[in-house]
C-alpha cells in the first residue's frame, strides 16, 4: 500500500487535471502520471478517463475513491494524535466553504490561526452548498461551512446570522424606499443564485408568497450584482455578499425578520480530528468577538 499515490489519486481527482495535481503536490506531471498508471496496473482496471475537458473518475474509480479517502483520512488522524501524545501539534485540515466565507472570513481566521498554530494547515475547497454537502458526506473534507439547516445526517454548530436584503438598480422605482414589501415586488423580474448555490431567497420568496419571475440565475454573486446594476433586474442576497457593493446599486430592508443561518457541518464532530475541533473552536470565538 502506497500512501503516496492514494494522496496523489485523491488530488487528481479534486483538480481534475494531472498537470493542477502536480503543481499541488510538488511533483511532476509525469510522476502523477505514473502514480496513476501504477495504482491501476496493481488493481487491474482503470481508474481515471482523460479527455479534452479533464480527468474522471471510471465508474471502477468511483467505487473506489470513498475507501481511498477513509485510509488517507485515518492516517491523519493517526498522525495528529501521535503529535498529541508527543505534546506536539500537527496536522492538515480540509475545509468547504462558499465565496462570501471564503473572502469575509477565513483569510483573518487563517492568518491569526496560524500565527498560534503554524504546524496546522488549512485547505479549502471552495464551491456550491450542494458542492459542500457532497464534500461532507464523502468525507472529501473535514467539515464545512453551510447555510442551515443541513442534511439530517450531518452535525452542525450554528455560527452567525447573515441578514438578507433586497438590492436594486439606483433608478428602480424602489430606490427610494428604505422597506420594501413583498407585495411590491411580485411582478418584478428576479436574478437569482441558481437553486445549488441558495438555500434563502428562494424560501424568503415562498414564505411571503411570491412566485419570482426569474430572469436570471446564475453561480456568482458579484455578477448578479453587476446585472442587478444594470437593469436587467433586483435580487435577494446576503450581506456578506455585499461588502463592495458599486454606487449605483441600493441596498433595501424586506418587511420582516429575514436572514440566512452560517454554520458549521460534519458527518460526527465527536470524530473531528484534534487539528480540525481547534480551528472550529477558534472559528467560533473569532465570531463571536473572544
Amino acid at each position: 500500500m502506497s500512501l503516496a499515490k492514494y494522496e496523489i489519486f485523491q488530488a487528481v481527482v479534486e483538480l481534475g487535471s494531472l498537470s493542477q495535481a502536480a503543481a499541488e503536490l510538488g511533483f511532476t506531471q509525469s510522476a502523477v502520471s505514473h502514480a496513476i498508471a501504477s495504482l491501476e496496473s496493481e488493481w487491474g482496471f482503470s481508474i481515471l478517463s482523460r479527455g479534452r475537458a479533464g480527468v474522471h473518475l471510471t465508474s471502477s474509480g468511483e467505487l473506489i475513491l470513498p475507501y481511498i479517502r477513509e485510509i488517507l483520512k485515518g492516517n491523519e488522524l493517526l498522525k495528529q494524535q501521535i503529535a498529541n501524545i508527543n505534546g506536539l501539534e500537527a496536522g492538515t485540515v480540509r475545509i468547504g466553504t462558499f465565496a462570501s466565507v471564503s473572502i469575509q472570513w477565513l483569510p483573518r481566521i487563517m492568518s491569526y490561526f496560524a500565527e498560534s498554530h503554524p504546524s496546522i494547515e488549512m485547505k479549502l475547497l471552495e464551491g456550491s452548498y450542494e458542492d459542500i454537502e457532497h464534500w461532507i458526506a464523502s468525507g472529501a473534507v473535514d467539515f464545512g461551512f453551510l447555510s442551515l439547516p443541513a442534511p439530517k445526517s450531518f452535525e452542525v454548530i450554528p455560527l452567525k446570522k447573515d441578514r438578507m436584503v433586497l438590492i436594486v438598480p439606483e433608478k428602480h422605482p424602489l430606490a427610494a424606499h428604505h422597506e420594501v414589501r413583498f407585495e411590491q415586488i411580485k411582478e418584478e423580474q428576479f436574478i437569482l443564485p441558481k437553486k445549488s448555490c441558495d438555500n434563502d431567497a428562494r424560501r424568503i420568496l415562498k414564505e411571503n408568497h411570491v412566485s419570482p419571475n426569474i430572469k436570471f440565475e446564475l453561480e456568482d454573486d458579484q455578477a448578479i450584482i453587476s446585472m442587478v446594476q444594470n437593469g436587467m433586474g433586483i435580487s435577494i442576497l446576503p450581506e456578506m455578499v455585499l461588502h463592495q457593493v458599486p454606487s449605483h446599486i441600493r441596498i433595501l430592508d424586506l418587511e420582516g425578520d429575514h436572514y440566512r443561518s452560517i454554520g458549521i457541518a460534519a458527518p460526527s464532530l465527536k470524530s473531528m480530528s484534534p487539528a480540525a475541533r481547534k480551528i472550529v473552536k477558534y472559528v467560533q470565538a473569532f465570531l463571536s468577538g473572544a
